[in-house]
């Protein structure tokens, strides 16, 4: 049984697009979007329960001294240290999980939800739709590059810590291939929403028939 019906994940990999086509596709449908990596910002702001957990876990070695979180830190210590990023995901993902749900809820209806690390997370079982923002590996190194003023070794590293984007396409109901120009993925986002907007009729027709 879906925990989420109703509801697609947007997905994909660093530096695939994932966010620009979420928020395209939003627009195009008309529908709400929760984020993910938002929500992770917010339970790791300074004594919210993310970094709190961290705090307990991990010592003093990723805060600053007045106990803010040392994020870019923290960010290319997890791309390094696979052990580092299980701790933090066994952490983080319940906290997320719940907020995710809590949010859900409050909308009562279709929501777009970005998620970046959804297979990672083990949560693509209780999504009713997914859809994946693909891009060439060396196409996604070089927008991390160019975001994230890293070197290709660095931006690299980040792209492999994350779970193959070619397997996480082959279990989608949905892909986009963000490889070239944003107006080939404009079509693509185009098409998809034609077909999510009638699903939406559907959904919340199913609603007003099964109050």
């Amino acid at each position: 049984m879906l925990l989420y019906p109703g509801c697609i994940g947007i997905t994909g990999g660093i530096g695939s697009g994932k966010s620009q086509s979420c928020s395209y596709l939003a627009d195009l449908c008309s529908l709400p979007v929760i984020d993910l990596d938002q929500i992770c910002r917010q339970l790791l702001d300074t004594g919210q329960p993310g970094w709190q957990a961290l705090k307990k876990e991990l010592g003093r070695h990723f805060f600053h001294p007045s106990g803010r979180l040392d994020r870019e830190k923290m960010r290319q210590a997890l791309f390094a240290d696979e052990q580092l990023r299980s701790t933090v995901n066994s952490l983080v993902h319940p906290l997320a999980r719940d907020e995710m749900a809590r949010q859900i809820s409050r909308v009562g209806g279709m929501v777009l939800i970005e998620i970046p690390l959804l297979f990672e997370a083990g949560w693509h079982g209780d999504i009713e739709r997914i859809v994946v923002v693909y891009a060439d590996p060396t196409v996604c190194c070089r927008r991390v590059v160019l975001r994230d003023q890293v070197s290709f070794q660095q931006a690299r590293q980040a792209v492999l810590a994350q779970r193959c984007l070619l397997e996480k396409a082959l279990q989608a109901h949905h892909v986009i291939d963000n490889s070239g120009c944003w107006a080939e993925s404009c079509l693509q986002l185009r098409h998809l929403a034609a077909c999510l907007v009638s699903e939406k009729e559907f959904f919340f027709y199913q609603l007003c028939e099964n109050p």
